[in-house]
């Protein structure tokens, strides 16, 4: 099936009632109906819904939905974005260990990465994913995991996956893709290469801004990579806390059943049936709504390109940008989504933009169905030094648009009144 059809019906078979909109199965726990089957659940002799921490039906549609749209094995619903980066990274690295993070990520994926982590014992050392020419030199027998956005938030740079991946295999480590801004719509990393897939459901895949959630989606490639790989031996020995569990030993995508089985089992930070369900219904106009989100974008891109108080535009889809070989190289139909940035070169001038628009709204989050303008060195990466500020690309002056679904024309003529008031 093609991805339209599969974000409409794949992984709902209908319940007993025949209803056309997913259920949402809004409960903490499940009836087993006997010890027997409780055992067996337990003991992964069969499968099915235990505890809504750890699985749900109404979850388990969205996560059946987003691993087919990734082309991915099997995938595992978070209660965030966040969560799904540090799930990801924490099933392959603990203290000792180092992974290594792309330099243009977003401001709070680049904090729980290289701060929080740290706490953990776990160092991060950072490339730069465009050119990749000083990741091999970064990488040794400690290292776990490199991280890096397929499009990345805010500097609107798209990342050298092939090479990347190439340098990952080589050195048997597992490479963890952030697919946020692209979506799989428009990018499926898994078919580059990539092991492992994240995403921010909150953005995109929901579109209206009604819920948190994240996602991980493993390579159905990706077991024979960590069977057997001395660097990743929690899946290869026996598990003490599962009663000497051997995940290698299974019969199942490794990758997210330890997240599920070790992760979410002990921390916890699983979606609320609820929120999965308003992911599904984002998930069911995906592909219709980043066509129009690029098209928007693109043409706000040109209109600022022109202007002669903006020094620079960062959008994929323009001819002239850095970005827009690539951008036709890995994207479906060269679409490059709805997020840009432009440097007006100016603190206080970017803040005044951000004060006069009237539809635009002054919010961090994006993805949403409503345009969003943002100054990212005074809010998502306020946290960072000016030297960490400098390494990021995020400059004084630079602004983020995430561009939404309004006609073009009146989005245009709100950012023209607002830097010429």
């Amino acid at each position: 099936m093609k991805k339209q059809t599969l974000a409409l019906h794949y992984g709902y078979n209908k319940d007993g009632f025949n209803t056309m909109a997913v259920p949402i199965y809004q409960t903490t726990a499940y009836d087993f109906e006997s010890a027997e089957r409780a055992a067996n659940l337990f003991a992964l002799k069969e499968l099915g819904p235990i505890y809504t921490r750890l699985n749900n039906p109404t979850t388990e549609v969205l996560e059946k939905r987003i691993a087919a749209l990734e082309k991915g094995a099997a995938a595992i619903a978070t209660s965030s974005g966040q969560a799904a980066i540090f799930y990801a990274v924490a099933n392959l690295a603990e203290a000792g260990d180092n992974i290594i993070v792309a330099k243009k990520i977003y401001g709070g994926a680049t904090t729980l990465l290289t701060h929080t982590i740290k706490r953990f014992g776990i160092e991060a050392r950072l490339f730069d994913s465009v050119t990749v020419q000083d990741l091999e030199e970064l990488i040794d027998d400690k290292t776990k995991a490199i991280f890096f956005e397929s499009l990345s938030n805010p500097h609107i740079s798209i990342a050298d996956v092939e090479k990347i991946v190439e340098i990952a295999n080589k050195h048997n480590i597992v490479t963890i893709c952030d697919n946020t801004v692209a979506t799989p719509i428009i990018f499926n990393p898994l078919t580059k290469g990539v092991d492992v897939v994240v995403h921010s459901a909150s953005k995109y895949i929901n579109g209206q801004g009604t819920a948190i959630g994240g996602l991980i989606v493993e390579n159905k490639e990706l077991n024979q990579k960590l069977i057997g790989n001395e660097k990743y031996p929690q899946f290869n020995e026996p598990d003490e806390s599962y009663h000497g569990l051997v995940y290698a030993d299974l019969p199942f995508a490794l990758f997210t059943l330890r997240v599920r089985l070790s992760l979410i089992r002990d921390i916890g930070a699983a979606p609320a049936p609820f929120n999965s369900w308003l992911h599904i219904q984002g998930l069911e106009t995906l592909a219709v709504r980043i066509k129009e989100h690029s098209k928007n974008a693109l043409k706000i891109a040109e209109f600022l390109e022109k202007h002669p108080k903006v020094l620079k535009v960062n959008y994929p889809g323009l001819k002239s940008d850095v970005n827009y070989e690539k951008a036709q190289k890995y994207f479906k139909d060269g679409l490059a989504s709805g997020l840009l940035s432009f440097d007006v070169g100016d603190f206080e001038f970017a803040k005044k933009i951000l004060n006069n628009t009237k539809i635009f709204s002054v919010v961090v989050n994006i993805g949403d169905s409503k345009s969003i303008i943002t100054h990212p060195a005074s809010t998502t990466h306020q946290q960072l030094s000016p030297e960490e500020l400098e390494k990021t690309g995020v400059t004084p002056g630079l602004i983020r648009l995430s561009v939404g679904l309004e006609d073009y024309e009146d989005l245009i003529e709100d950012l023209k009144q607002a830097m010429e008031s």
